[in-house]
């Protein structure tokens, strides 16, 4: 990797967190030249804008928060306990950009009017429907997930509750809100998910 190459990934690893605390709009030129220790020159010369460095910062913010939620899914046999396993990463594991849920974060700042961030945040969103779409369709084919279970409206049960979770938590600073979406979704993914022999 060229030095100018490895110049553009730090300034968007030492950005990210900034961009995902602050926001977009709560960022500003002069705090991301303090957290990258370079002149405006030098974040310039690597990025055409500010908003193409939040957009790049954004991408390894995500692309952190999905590695952290998917440590070791695939030592996991069952779908429904890769589902279980998927949840409790979610709640359990930390990701490795300050500020919490990069997706959340990035949807809530850009839902007036950044069209880049709102792409690159609705993107995310689909990724991750996907991924846990995908786990259903292969439970439900290998018998272990009911038939009548729609992929894409479990995907977004699991999504919308995680997220409402990281929310409430976020104001109460407390982590109970994510530790009750946890039990009552291991509790849906047993009762109303796993297939009954």
């Amino acid at each position: 990797m060229k030095k100018g190459e490895r110049t553009r990934e730090r300034i968007i690893r030492q950005a990210a967190p900034l961009f995902n605390q602050r926001g977009y709009e709560g960022s500003s030129i002069n705090e991301i030249m303090a957290a990258t220790a370079l002149e405006k020159g030098g974040i310039y010369r690597h990025f055409r804008s500010k908003q193409e460095l939040a957009a790049e910062a954004f991408d390894y913010a995500w692309a952190e928060a999905v590695k952290t939620r998917r440590h070791d899914i695939d030592t996991v046999a069952n779908s429904v306990d890769k589902l279980k396993r998927y949840v409790a990463n979610f709640v359990e594991r930390r990701g490795s950009v300050p500020g919490g849920c990069p997706l959340l974060n990035t949807a809530m700042d850009s839902d007036d009017g950044n069209a880049v961030l709102r792409t690159r945040a609705r993107r995310a969103l689909e990724n991750w429907q996907n991924f846990l779409s995908s786990i259903v369709a292969r439970g439900i084919k290998k018998g272990e997930i009911r038939r009548q279970v729609s992929k894409t409206k479990l995907a977004n049960l699991m999504i919308a509750t995680l997220e409402g979770a990281v929310m409430i938590g976020r104001l109460e600073q407390s982590l109970d809100a994510l530790r009750d979406a946890q039990i009552h979704l291991n509790n849906y993914l047993e009762t109303k998910v796993r297939a009954t022999n």
